[in-house]
């Protein structure tokens, strides 16, 4: 008789993926990249909006319904454009995340990580 126990281990490890950084992400993402390069920007800028209000709607059914939603499969087409988008502006999808938390940690520092404004 099998194992049950063995098997739901082989099971859990065959799915348990490794972790990939920003930067693989953003390099494997690339090669699903199918959108017009001459009005890149835009056209990703809008993917990213159009992505983000996904997530809203999704959370907001959440609240409203109680159910479990598919969050995350968004929250990750949200991140395959803005992974595109840094790559349009040639910067690396880790060093914007590290910049932003430097940013982060600074103003939690200084006590200005509520309020509003770019320069608080």
């Amino acid at each position: 008789m099998v194992n049950l126990e063995e098997e739901a281990r082989k099971f859990m490890q065959s799915k348990n993926k490794s972790m990939i950084t920003a930067d693989e992400y953003q390099e494997k993402a690339k090669a699903t990249a199918i959108y017009p390069k001459k009005d890149a920007l835009p056209y990703l800028a809008l993917g990213l909006g159009s992505e983000a209000g996904e997530v809203s709607g999704k959370v907001k059914k959440l609240i409203r319904d109680g159910t479990q939603s598919d969050v995350a499969s968004e929250i990750g087409d949200v991140l395959w454009y803005c992974a595109m988008l840094a790559s349009e502006i040639n910067v690396s999808l880790g060093k914007i995340m590290e910049g932003n938390l430097d940013k982060l940690y600074d103003r939690k520092e200084r006590g200005k990580l509520q309020g509003s404004g770019d320069t608080r």
